[in-house]
């Protein structure tokens, strides 16, 4: 940001409150965040707690999880959801 004030006395107040507006507007700190949709949220959620419990149950039983019944896929996540 640049501030332009004046040396002339009577534009000191002017000035000065344009040196305020400018530290205040300095310490602005922005935090980005994803516009995402709260329901693809939660399925990318249920997603990721049913891969960590396949492994945990690979990992117990030994057992490969390829043709457990839970189905991976989005599309059948999203349109099995109940509505809230």
């Amino acid at each position: 940001m640049i501030a332009a004030i004046s040396p002339a006395n009577y534009n000191y107040d002017e000035s000065l409150g344009t040196l305020r507006y400018a530290s205040r507007a300095k310490n602005i700190v922005n935090k980005p965040k994803i516009n995402e949709d709260p329901k693809d949220a939660l399925l990318k959620e249920y997603l990721n707690e049913i891969e960590q419990l396949k492994q945990m149950l690979q990992n117990q039983n030994g057992i490969p999880m390829q043709n457990l019944p839970i189905s991976n896929t989005f599309e059948n996540l999203y349109y099995n959801l109940p509505l809230f």
